[in-house]
């Protein structure tokens, strides 16, 4: 009970996102079925996992359209929540954003929002394009122990759909946006890869006075800073001096030993080179890593802060990859992706259709189509935050946690945090118990309790 205590108590400080008590009653009812269930087939694995009515499916999918729910409030009261409960990973005073892109693969052909998408991917079992949207998501860098994770924040549907030939916001345009709305008033460091390395992240960065961590392309060239002139001459002094190719500068002499930061490594020793250049991208000097690996090979990583040390930012690049983890938890686990939304009165969509142009049609098709996006959204968005309790449940209360486990796992290792399916499993083994007996949240419990169908219910079966 008492890890349901601590949950509620969590998500608790989440309702001013929502206009009417009921509506945050229904978010309250979703977050807690993302956390127990044993399928992942969308709303109706919600019904299944609670034992509700089945009149309840038809209001889950209403509350999901509901414009009860403010969903950027949601996003912001959620990463205030992170910053202040979870045990952060900082560099200096500044803690650590991880930027990706997700694509998620859906084949409705009455989805807004879905096109045809280009996936890089070393793995054979991936298809080279896909139908589907395409999110940008970001989280934040967590440390518990010697050992990292990233909690998921915040997930937009940033490509697929066009609402004026006006438009000309690139992917990094919206990025910077999402970022500004959300983490407005933190400074931060970013973590991300070489798509996210340009002067409009830069830029965009600066004026919040945080800083990029990220890989460059191998063709990347920098500049020395030009020589000042003895004799100042007429017009605006020279900026660029001589031209740096990164790539070629491994053949120096000048590369340094270090024994690997890279996380999870041990004994192996990289080289490596700092070179503070002139980037045009960005306009300003910044501090480039050249690191050689024996078995990863060459890699040319960048940071806006010329202040940090080579080895720290070679060990946070390596951390970028803990976004990757979370898509993972989230997919499998958590089926944080897996809505199931049509619209009924759009356009079926031809296969290997590309951006949704909607400015010459209606003004109610285009609510219609924001209202369908707005759902895509909310769905994700408590699926996300569901994530985020289940790591915050393995940090606070990781006794507690494998004391309701109840089951059977090959691998318990001491000093390694629970992971979110053994959390889930705590969960539903005393959900029960806190519906019909807990001190507090009375009025949700009554809901939950009014809602259940007692007949198939296993928490009435498991109450008795």
């Amino acid at each position: 009970m008492e890890l349901w205590i601590t949950w509620w108590n969590t998500v608790s400080l989440l309702s001013p996102a929502f206009s009417r008590r009921r509506a945050f009653f229904w978010f309250v009812l979703a977050l807690a079925a993302f956390c127990v269930r044993r399928d992942l087939l969308g709303v109706t694995s919600f019904v299944r996992a609670l034992g509700l009515q089945e009149s309840c499916y038809h209001r889950l999918l209403h509350f999901f359209h509901s414009n009860a729910v403010k969903i950027e409030l949601l996003s912001q009261l959620w990463f205030r929540l992170i910053m202040k409960l979870f045990p952060l990973c900082l560099v200096g005073a500044r803690p650590v954003l991880i930027l990706d892109g997700f694509k998620n693969p859906k084949e409705g052909r009455k989805m807004p929002g879905v096109k045809l998408l280009h996936q890089e991917s070393q793995s054979n079992s991936k298809p080279l394009y896909i139908m589907g949207h395409s999110f940008q998501v970001f989280g934040v860098l967590c440390r518990v122990g010697g050992y990292y994770f990233c909690v998921p924040v915040c997930a937009r549907i940033h490509e697929g759909i066009v609402r004026s030939n006006r438009d000309k916001r690139t992917l990094i345009d919206k990025a910077n946006e999402m970022l500004a709305s959300i983490c407005a008033g933190q400074q931060f460091v970013l973590l991300a890869d070489a798509y996210y390395a340009n002067g409009k992240m830069i830029r965009s960065l600066r004026r919040r006075f945080s800083h990029l961590v990220s890989r460059v392309r191998c063709t990347a060239t920098a500049y020395h800073p030009a020589p000042v002139p003895r004799k100042a001459k007429r017009g605006r002094p020279k900026k660029y001096g001589k031209k740096v190719k990164l790539q070629k500068c491994f053949g120096s002499s000048a590369f340094q030993s270090l024994p690997s930061p890279v996380y999870g490594e041990r004994n192996v020793t990289i080289r490596y080179q700092v070179l503070d250049l002139l980037w045009r991208p960005a306009g300003e000097m910044v501090r480039f890593v050249l690191v050689d690996h024996s078995s990863r090979g060459r890699m040319i990583l960048l940071s806006t802060d010329l202040g940090q040390e080579p080895a720290d930012i070679i060990l946070q690049y390596s951390l970028r990859f803990k976004i990757e983890v979370s898509f993972k938890q989230a997919v499998y686990c958590l089926g944080s992706f897996g809505y199931h939304f049509w619209m009924a009165d759009m356009r079926p969509l031809k296969r290997r259709n590309g951006n949704q142009y909607l400015h010459r049609d209606s003004e109610e098709y285009r609510r219609h189509v924001t209202r369908k996006m707005r759902a895509y959204h909310l769905y994700v968005q408590t699926g996300v935050i569901a994530q985020g309790m289940l790591q915050f449940l393995a940090m606070t209360k990781e006794k507690l946690v494998w004391a309701h486990f109840g089951s059977w796992i090959r691998t318990i290792r001491t000093g390694v945090l629970p992971s979110e399916m053994i959390v889930s499993e705590s969960l539903k083994n005393t959900l029960s118990e806190f519906l019909y007996l807990a001190p507090v949240a009375s009025s949700w419990r009554k809901f939950v309790l009014n809602n259940v169908d007692t007949e198939r219910s296993e928490i009435s079966r498991s109450a008795a």
